[in-house]
C-alpha cells in the first residue's frame, strides 16, 4: 500500500469562509472527505496535515522522506516567499506535486512566481478542490509506474 502525505499551508483551513470567489464554497472538511474517498477507492494509505506555520511545513517534509512515498503540498502563501519549504522540497526525493486551488497566474503578480515549482514533479492550479483529486490519481500513478 502506497503512503501518500497532502500538506495544507496558510489559511487553507478557512475554506469556505474566504475568498469563495477564488476558493470555492466547500469547507475543509468536505475537502478532506473527498481526498479520503478516493484514497480509500485507490488503496492508498493517506495522511493529511494542515499548518499555518513555515517551521512545521518543513518539518512535516523532513519527516516524509521515510515513511511517505510521495507528497502533495498546497503550500498557500509560502509557495512564494518560503525558500525554507523549497529547501525542505529539494531533499524529498520522491514524487511530488505543487497544488493550488486557485489559478495563480490569473492572480495578483507577486502570486505568478512559485519558490517551489523547480523542485516538484508536477504543477497543479485553477481547479478548484477537484485539483486535490487529480494529484492522488496522478501520484499514485508516478508511485505505480516508479517515476
Amino acid at each position: 500500500m502506497s503512503n501518500i502525505l497532502i500538506i495544507n499551508g496558510p489559511n487553507l483551513n478557512l475554506l469556505g469562509e474566504r475568498e469563495q470567489s477564488q476558493y470555492g464554497k466547500e469547507d475543509y472538511k468536505f475537502l478532506e472527505e473527498i481526498c479520503f474517498k478516493r484514497s480509500k477507492e485507490l488503496k492508498i494509505s493517506l495522511k493529511i496535515e494542515q499548518s499555518n506555520l513555515e517551521g512545521e511545513i518543513v518539518d512535516l517534509i523532513q519527516k516524509s522522506r521515510n515513511d511517505q512515498d510521495g507528497v502533495i503540498i498546497n503550500a498557500g502563501g509560502y509557495t512564494h516567499t518560503s525558500v525554507a519549504i523549497r529547501d525542505a522540497l529539494s531533499l524529498y526525493k520522491k514524487p511530488c506535486i505543487e497544488l493550488h486551488i486557485s489559478n495563480i497566474h490569473k492572480r495578483e503578480e507577486f502570486r505568478h512566481k512559485s519558490l517551489i515549482s523547480g523542485v516538484v514533479t508536477g504543477i497543479i492550479c485553477g481547479l478548484g478542490t477537484s485539483g486535490y483529486i487529480l494529484a492522488i490519481n496522478s501520484i499514485y500513478e508516478m508511485i505505480q509506474n516508479g517515476n
